[in-house]
């Protein structure tokens, strides 16, 4: 019998003639076409040579028996096979699918130590045979037995370069070391704030709850196959790993020698939903892909009155803009948006993800997010006749957010607070009451004076979600945020950009509720500016120089340090720069004890603190992928309701003159300017 049709190397169609071969106790089938069937299963074929197949028992099966009952029978039900096959994304092939597992030997990279927000390197750095694999083992290592062995782990990412390689990588080695499922957002897309949903409220057909995340995603850093790629773990509670086990993480990339992976386990189709299932050494191990934003949609809804937004939406009045930078939110966007809460599609901007973010800085700010920036009218060089009432944007994986009002932008110190101070009146989750709220170190203080006025507790943290987490757990926290365009709540323990936009529209469709249909709409910047007269205005901005020589920046650091030895002698080098600045009456270097833990961490940013309550804060970031990142956080704060209008630059001209040259900036960086202005 001619066998060149057993060289297409699919296994399919063997497997459905061996699921065919168990449906005939008897042997009344055609023996000729029997006979195929039992030679068939020596083969290694794919659907592609299923027309093949039956052509070929076609010629080979000549005479009456060809087409009697049982192989018209055998036909039917072989073609049936091949139909749910092909239908249901190879399922029954799937569920048959044996693999190994492989050890390999290799050596440890240098470098791979977690920053506040995982592992983040060019990704060319990512591809070198087994650098991204020593990472996820030493992960893996790092759980431990009694995390990893029959564990749910989710892995999915905001789609940049390299993710689909990654995915398929991680859920080999998952299996190999003994995970028990893993779940795949479709696509591989998943925001970082819908792996924290899905990680906390998920629940699988077979009762299975996720008990950690691999996300992958360099956040708001730009993507491409010269770009940058990132990997981070999330833990149980659906928030990034404690510095106890990134340290370990760390620690096992120095000394890591081998990793494991499951050998002739096939890559999985991560466009179709559907579960998979494959066994191994160990049983059972399935792949379930799933609808990217059902889980997350289903929390928003119990958190936000979605009809008084979509009344909102529906409005004459308003108008609405959302910019997903081609990130991840997109996917959420049109279904939340669009389908759930009635706004137009043409409102939605670049919200079809992409591997290189359209080749722009997936970052919400006024320099990156420029189609944004232009339509609500804040370009300096595009005038915008009619700019929309609420625009925002998010970045590469959703959790930041930026929000602006028509010709005017909202600083998300002041978007947190705002936020806080309107929670319970305006979003249902809320109506009980806030357990507190907490804000970065560097973050303005306009969250403090809303947590004074309110009677809530308060707490000044360290950059790094993590460490909101723990305070959240401890059910001591309600509402937090970041300088750095992040803002979210104890729903899920990421900041979650999409939820921050939905805050917004609660409280613009709060304070519009008796005057949609005649009167005139409470904007965006009204409601600022009646926040700064009941609160007080911290005028703030912030100063990125973005990717300067590590040890320049070392030795910045390093010298202002040294300064705080003698505040007399900072105060005389102040007067000689500016004489109308305040004199700085404590200096140092930020220490956060945790309330929870205990936990101590140390060496946070370098703060200046003056005698009117202005602040100077210097930090090294570690969201870049080389090179290092200096932040400078100037602020001031004004509670004279007559002087609250002023334009921010112009107000913090003197502390920016004194914290450039009492820093020597340009002598130590060879910077001239900051890359990005917020």
């Amino acid at each position: 019998m001619d066998h060149d049709w057993c060289s297409v190397p699919l296994e399919l169609a063997r497997r459905a003639l061996l699921s065919v071969s168990t449906l005939s106790s008897t042997r009344r089938i055609n023996p000729r076409w029997w006979r195929l069937l039992l030679s068939y299963r020596k083969c290694r074929n794919t659907p592609a040579v299923l027309p093949q197949l039956l052509l070929h028992k076609f010629i080979v099966c000549k005479g009456p028996l060809c087409f009697g009952h049982h192989n018209i029978t055998f036909i039917s039900v072989f073609l049936s096979l091949v139909f749910i096959n092909f239908s249901f994304g190879y399922n029954i092939i799937k569920e048959m699918a044996m693999f190994k597992v492989t050890r390999v030997e290799t050596t440890p990279f240098e470098g791979q130590k977690p920053g506040t927000s995982g592992l983040r390197k060019k990704v060319k750095v990512f591809i070198q045979p087994h650098y991204l694999q020593n990472f996820v083992q030493a992960t893996f290592n790092a759980l431990g037995v009694d995390r990893v062995k029959g564990a749910t782990l989710v892995v999915s990412g905001d789609g940049r370069y390299y993710s689909k390689d990654a995915i398929q990588i991680i859920t080999k080695m998952a299996a190999a070391n003994g995970v028990r499922r893993v779940w795949i957002g479709q696509n591989g897309l998943l925001s970082t704030p819908a792996v924290s949903a899905v990680v906390r409220e998920r629940v699988g057909a077979d009762g299975s709850k996720a008990t950690g995340a691999f996300i992958l995603t360099a956040s708001h850093n730009p993507g491409g196959p010269h770009e940058d790629f990132g990997i981070k773990y999330n833990m149980e509670n659906g928030g990034p790993a404690p510095e106890g086990i990134t340290n370990k993480i760390y620690e096992n990339t120095t000394t890591i020698k081998e990793y494991v992976i499951a050998e002739g386990l096939p890559d999985v189709d991560i466009s179709t939903t559907g579960v998979s299932s494959f066994d191994g050494p160990e049983g059972k191990f399935d792949v379930d892909v799933f609808d990217s934003t059902s889980d997350y949609l289903k929390l928003m809804k119990s958190i936000f009155d979605f009809p008084s937004i979509q009344e909102l939406l529906s409005s004459p009045k308003f108008s609405f803009c959302y910019d997903a930078l081609h990130g991840v939110a997109g996917v959420h966007a049109k279904r939340i948006f669009v389908e759930e809460l009635g706004a137009n599609e043409s409102s939605l901007v670049n919200c079809v993800p992409k591997e290189d973010f359209g080749g722009g800085h997936p970052d919400p700010n006024l320099t990156y997010a420029k189609e944004l920036v232009a339509r609500m009218g804040l370009s300096k060089t595009h005038s915008e006749p009619n700019p929309p009432e609420f625009g925002a944007a998010a970045d590469g994986d959703g959790d930041r957010n930026m929000v602006l009002g028509k010709r005017f932008f909202v600083t998300p110190s002041d978007s947190v607070a705002i936020i806080a101070a309107n929670a319970v009146q305006a979003i249902p989750y809320f109506s009980g009451g806030l357990k507190g709220v907490a804000r970065s170190m560097p973050t303005s203080a306009a969250l403090d004076v809303v947590a004074k006025h309110l009677n809530l507790k308060f707490f000044e943290v360290p950059t790094g979600w993590k460490f909101f987490g723990n305070l959240m757990d401890a059910g001591m926290c309600s509402i937090c945020g970041e300088e750095s365009f992040g803002t979210g709540s104890d729903h899920i323990r990421e900041k979650d950009g999409i939820w921050a936009v939905l805050a917004w529209l609660s409280i613009l469709a709060y304070k519009n509720k008796d005057n949609l249909g005649g009167g005139n709409l409470v904007t965006v910047e009204d409601i600022v500016r009646q926040h700064w007269a009941t609160y007080g205005r911290h005028y703030y901005t912030r100063y990125d120089y973005e990717n300067v020589d590590a040890g320049g920046a070392k030795e910045l650091m390093a010298h202002l340090v040294k300064l705080q030895s003698s505040i007399d002698e900072v105060n005389k080098i102040i007067k000689g720069i500016r004489s109308d600045v305040s004199n700085v009456v404590h200096a140092d270097e930020f220490e956060y004890k945790d309330p929870v833990d205990g936990s101590v961490s140390k060496h946070q940013g370098i703060r200046y603190l003056f005698e009117d309550g202005s602040r100077l804060v210097f930090r090294l970031s570690g969201t870049g992928s080389e090179g290092a990142t200096i932040r400078l956080y100037i602020e001031q704060y004004e509670k004279d309701s007559s002087k609250i209008g002023k334009d921010s630059q112009d107000s913090l001209a003197p502390l920016v003159e004194v914290a450039l040259k009492l820093s020597k900036m340009q002598e130590y960086t060879g910077r001239s300017a900051p890359t990005v202005i917020t």
